[in-house]
């Protein structure tokens, strides 16, 4: 099998010939410090909108060849190009959200601009721009059919509170519910454009990202869930499905009080599994495993940024006796490789995906 065909056996809950390897995301400093074991040339780690063209083509290169080097089944493409300049600190989206820079990830929404009903009727929602599809593009060119395509979709509930700001889009689910739909309903309405751009484009797999719990619990209540957001993600699925595609769900945190929502509406795989938010790997298979694809709960909190590669080892073998038998696992860590983890465990957990992944 080829990785595409590999992660879309899995995420249909059958059995490959491995367990598929899949990186959910990455920053630029571990690309750069995985990198340098496989080309020279880089720059020295710093974000993206501070390399130079060359550099920023070098490292794009970098990561596809990551993915090639360590026989990685899957690539994430997400949006670029989306995001405008307000100041040496600030970038503004097609949405007119301001955000703020920051040096130990993505940046971070601090201006929003719909904080009532009012601003809304005045506002005018973007079209998607198939310009923005440029990292697809670049990574179906480069693969060939050989990997499965990626995308990274904000849903109803993190695009919507962007827009409101999240202490305002809590206060407004009891004091202007309408509001929150109408919100919903907007962004569902640009994400279900741009699916059709992106299956047009050759996309395998949509991940519908949005982050709805903590460590311990839900942010906003499983009832609010049921109304306000999962509906809204619900017709991405079903679109998706009516393309061809597979659909991720990804939410970071407990997810337990909805996981029946979750698996009633129709998700291929869930991810990443946070195993310091009680997502435990073996419970969560023994609890829906026949039922939907797992993806992740290498711990990307500690594990990785302070463990050794033998304790990664480990941990990748353990994930592998939880998970594995049958099918419908994917190995990849609990969230993102962000600028704290070592380069040196993430190719040990590449490495020991491929030495205790192997079906009989």
């Amino acid at each position: 099998m080829n990785g595409k065909e590999r992660i879309l056996t899995a995420l249909a809950v059958r059995q490959p010939d491995r367990v598929p390897l899949y990186i959910h995301g990455i920053n630029e400093a571990p690309i750069i410090g995985i990198g340098r074991h496989l080309t020279d040339g880089l720059p020295e780690p710093r974000q993206f909108h501070e390399m130079t063209d060359t550099e920023k083509m070098k490292l794009v290169d970098t990561l596809f060849l990551i993915h090639e080097a360590f026989g990685v089944d899957g690539i994430t493409t997400f949006e670029i190009g989306h995001e405008r300049e307000v100041d040496d600190k600030h970038v503004m989206d097609d949405w007119g959200i301001i955000y703020r820079r920051s040096p130990h990830g993505l940046p971070v929404a601090t201006v929003h601009p719909l904080a009532d009903a009012a601003r809304l009727d005045g506002y005018k929602a973007p079209e998607p721009d198939r310009a923005h599809l440029l990292l697809l593009d670049l990574a179906r060119d480069r693969f060939k059919g050989d990997k499965a395509l990626f995308w990274l979709m904000r849903g109803a509930f993190v695009r919507s509170w962007r827009l409101i700001g999240m202490e305002n889009y809590m206060l407004k689910l009891y004091q202007d519910p309408l509001l929150i739909e109408r919100v919903a309903e907007m962004v569902t309405q640009y994400n279900l454009k741009q699916l059709e751009m992106l299956a047009d484009a050759g996309l395998d797999v949509l991940v519908v990202e949005d982050d709805i719990a903590n460590t311990n619990a839900l942010l906003i209540s499983p009832m609010h869930f049921r109304r306000f957001v999962n509906p809204y993600n619900r017709r991405l699925v079903d679109r998706a499905h009516a393309l061809g595609l597979k659909v991720v769900r990804h939410s970071d945190g407990n997810l337990w009080t909805i996981l029946d929502t979750l698996l009633a509406s129709g998700y291929d795989g869930l991810n990443p599994l946070e195993p310091q938010a009680g997502m435990d790997l073996k419970k969560v298979k023994d609890t829906c495993g026949g039922q939907i694809c797992l993806l992740g709960n290498i711990d990307c909190m500690y594990l990785l940024p302070e463990g050794t590669p033998a304790q990664v080892d480990a941990a990748v073998r353990q994930a592998m006796n939880a998970a594995a038998a049958g099918g419908g696992y994917i190995l990849c860590s609990s969230n993102s490789l962000h600028p704290g983890v070592n380069p040196e465990n993430c190719i040990a957990m590449f490495q020991a995906a491929k030495k205790h992944g192997r079906y009989a």
